[in-house]
């Protein structure tokens, strides 16, 4: 059922057509709580600026946050800029074709690793993500198992109305992924679960909701995410200029007591540097 949906609804983007680990990576780290939509662009201009794990490497941090903005939560550009500086200068360029391994790079985690490795290698591996968790859900746990979920009632019940008890946790989805993997090429069969998940979410109420971990992402409007980012774009604009947060202040729009917030966390990350009341992007991080 799922592979025939594949074949027949299967959704086309760039990071599929392509098994280079290097251009898989990438896209793992861009599609991590950003829309495919809005990722395709950048994946392709990315692609075009930083060709290689080595290019991008070599790149200053400000070109690499450049490039970036747009998708937000921008510590990722600098995990993947790490990763890339451990490929060159520790694999000779090549990256690992095991899980283990991968797990070892800057930002790589479980999922990432198996993901890439699956993607990229096409070894079966077994890992689950928004989509592939909305499949298990949905088709192993059925909504009548839920009274929030049946008829006339999908709104989403009010927080801690819903016990924790009564959700289903990843630990009870990953056996289920496990015994259907379809070891003659899961690359195709995790990109149609994806899909399928994808579908689901339009079709019916969201199965996600009936995780344990599931939750709604912060409103972006007014959050620390929101200043961070305000930062980031405008000292990565200024080509190695420092800017004071007034001056960001002015550009932004964002209140001072918020950009003074986010500065903060941001030296305390490395991502930026303060000289006195000027900040500029951390080159040397």
């Amino acid at each position: 059922m799922i592979l025939d949906f594949y074949r027949q609804e299967g959704r086309s983007f760039p990071w599929r057509e392509t098994c280079d680990p290097y251009e898989i990576l990438v896209s793992e780290l861009m599609l991590q709580q950003t829309q495919t939509e809005r990722v395709v662009p950048k994946y392709l201009n990315w692609l075009q600026e930083f060709p290689t794990a080595q290019a991008l490497a070599q790149a200053p941090f400000s070109q690499v946050l450049a490039a970036w903005s747009g998708l937000g939560y921008n510590r990722r550009a600098g995990y993947l800029q790490e990763a890339c500086r451990q490929v060159v200068e520790e694999l000779s360029g090549v990256f690992p074709s095991s899980a283990r391994e991968l797990e070892k790079l800057r930002g790589v985690g479980p999922y990432t690793a198996r993901a890439v490795v699956t993607f990229a290698f096409n070894k079966p591996e077994v890992f689950i993500e928004t989509n592939i968790r909305s499949v298990y859900l949905f088709l192993f746990f059925p909504r009548d198992n839920f009274p929030s979920e049946q008829e006339g009632g999908h709104k989403e019940p009010a927080e801690g109305i819903t016990p924790a008890k009564d959700k289903v946790a990843d630990s009870s989805l990953m056996p289920l992924i496990e015994a259907t993997l379809y070891h003659e090429d899961p690359r195709t069969w995790y990109y149609a679960l994806m899909d399928y998940g994808a579908q689901l979410k339009k079709s019916t109420a969201n199965p996600n909701r009936r995780s344990l971990h599931y939750s709604r992402q912060s409103k972006f409007q007014g959050s620390l995410r929101q200043a961070r980012g305000a930062i980031i774009r405008s000292l990565a604009q200024t080509q190695g200029n420092a800017l004071s947060l007034k001056e960001i202040e002015g550009e932004s729009g964002i209140e001072l007591y918020r950009l003074e917030s986010a500065a903060e966390s941001l030296v305390a990350e490395g991502m930026v540097c303060r000289q006195g009341d000027l900040y500029c992007i951390n080159e040397n991080r």
